[in-house]
């Protein structure tokens, strides 16, 4: 830490005999749940995790013993530190540390990330308006919607995020804002709202929601295995079906286009579609299970794929009940049009083992070509899904959910999660992470509700 920032004296204070047994206290509550449940020493988690998130994590515990008043006589290491050592320390250090005493850890969602610059952060926990938080670092890799786990600490005129920022996916975060509602007393679907000291007491457990997700996956414990949104093991089939003597594509296409499952994407491919993913963990899929699911945009889960090559109709699926559901389909679709399908299967293992890196690859686009060509494509893409019902809105279109205050709640949902998802690109010049999201809130006319 530089500058104000520096709290490499208080830290080294923190370890003389008088505050080492409470620092310790802070550090077990902070990591004893993770520590039990996956039976690993503190050091351990370091050296697992990397000396990156190792320093965050001691630094949430650290900036939480910084909050608290200890018995006895009420001490506090804050006030101990400036009230013996400050003489040592600069202006800025001092201040800086009298602001972390009254921080608050809370879980934010982040929006208006400008990289290198600044954020606007909502305090999911408390409420409130966005607050403009000064930044540097962090904007580097945040995206819109994303949300973390920070200390929102005044600086002058700013606000600034301290060291200690973990990130969160969107259903660990709201795990944590169930477990937050318990512990202040409130009931399981009330509004949260906890006032500053019952929000600073439960430090502890944004750290442990942390690192009961991450810990596991980071030690390989709980090596993932993707299933699909049915709770099925993902296995790949392509099921081959051969046409009749004297079909044609035409005659095949003409059939597919009859069968309500299936929405065409041009003369020669469909998508077979089921309805939204469960919202709810389905019963009997192991802990360990990640979930894997193509959709629409409009929620509808894609469970398979057809194409029309040369005289065979091509069925791709990811699971051995799905590729017996749409062999079934294609062949009541199209009867004798088509021959005994031929079936071929390959584990996620296999497909990863099979990929050839030096395989050719088609030639590429100019990226300012491929940008315009792929934001016009989503441009008309997204005004057809306007007047077309979406699960995530309850089957009603965009633009009748925005004539409700219920609705427009499920519609910046809704928006929120196409333009997350879209944000997501390892390479923030992707044509899909430079997207712009802010005509679709504009025509729904729910642009004051995009904070």
């Amino acid at each position: 830490m530089k500058g104000g920032h520096d709290l490499s004296g208080i830290m080294k204070y923190a370890a003389r005999d008088e505050w080492n047994p409470d620092l310790t206290e802070v550090l077990s509550e902070h990591f004893g749940v993770a520590m039990e449940e996956f039976e690993v020493e503190i050091e351990d988690i370091g050296d697992i995790l990397g000396e990156h998130w190792s320093m965050t994590l001691f630094g949430c515990a650290f900036e939480d013993l910084l909050t608290r008043t200890l018995p006895p006589g009420d001490r506090n290491l804050a006030d101990d530190y400036l009230k013996r050592r400050g003489w040592a320390e600069k202006g800025p250090t001092k201040i800086y540390i009298r602001t972390l005493k009254t921080s608050v850890m809370s879980l934010y969602e982040v929006s208006n990330v400008v990289p290198g610059q600044a954020l606007l952060a909502r305090d999911l926990v408390r409420g409130g308006e966005p607050v403009l938080v000064s930044e540097r670092s962090a904007t580097q890799s945040l995206r819109q919607w994303d949300r973390i786990a920070a200390r929102i600490v005044p600086h002058g005129s700013k606000h600034l995020l301290s060291g200690t920022v973990l990130p969160f996916t969107v259903d660990v975060s709201d795990s944590l804002l169930a477990t937050l509602t318990q512990a202040a007393g409130k009931r399981p679907k009330a509004k949260l709202a906890i006032d500053d000291e019952t929000l600073r007491g439960l430090a502890p457990l944004f750290t442990s929601a942390w690192l009961l997700d991450v810990l596991p996956k980071a030690m390989g414990e709980m090596q993932p295995t993707l299933h699909n949104s049915d709770g099925e093991l993902v296995m790949f089939h392509r099921v081959s079906f051969p046409f009749a003597s004297s079909i044609t594509q035409k005659d095949i296409a003409a059939r597919l286009e009859a069968a309500s499952e299936l929405q065409k994407e041009n003369t020669r491919f469909w998508n077979w579609l089921g309805e939204l993913p469960p919202k709810r963990p389905l019963k009997g899929k192991p802990e360990n299970a990640v979930a894997w699911s193509v959709t629409m945009d409009d929620g509808r889960t894609v469970l398979g794929n057809i194409e029309l090559k040369g005289r065979s109709l091509i069925l791709s699926v990811n699971s051995a009940s799905r590729a017996d559901r749409g062999t079934a389909l294609i062949q009541a679709a199209l009867d004798d049009l088509v021959g005994v399908p031929l079936t071929e299967i390959e584990t996620v293992d296999q497909m990863r083992a099979n990929h050839d890196p030096d395989a050719p690859r088609l030639p590429s686009f100019p990226l300012a070509e491929t940008t315009a060509l792929v934001h016009a494509m989503l441009d008309k893409s997204y005004r057809a899904t306007l007047d077309e019902p979406v699960s995530m809105l309850g089957d009603l279109t965009p633009r009748a959910a925005a004539r409700t205050a219920a609705g427009r709640r499920r519609l910046v949902t809704w928006l929120k999660f196409l333009e997350n998802r879209s944000a997501d690109k390892a390479d923030p010049a992707d044509p899909m992470a430079t997207y712009d999201f802010a005509w679709l809130w504009r025509e729904l006319g729910v642009e004051n509700l995009r904070i």
